[in-house]
């Protein structure tokens, strides 16, 4: 799986903590998401989308 997670953050000027924050998860969770070290649950998923007001597709895609 591949995701623009890093691309929707620096657009939207978030840093990881930030969105980390917005989450009540870790910096290093979404560090490790932006590396595919980490898969996100599709609950995280969803979060994710609703903050950068986008679809899950939009920031996940399988390779």
């Amino acid at each position: 799986m591949k995701n623009n997670l890093k691309l929707y953050r620096v657009k939207f000027g978030y840093t990881q903590d930030d969105i980390a924050k917005k989450l009540e998860a870790s910096r290093q969770t979404i560090n490790a998401i932006e590396n595919n070290k980490y898969f996100p649950s599709l609950e995280l998923g969803l979060k994710l989308a609703k903050i950068f007001e986008c679809k899950v597709d939009d920031l996940f895609s399988l390779d």
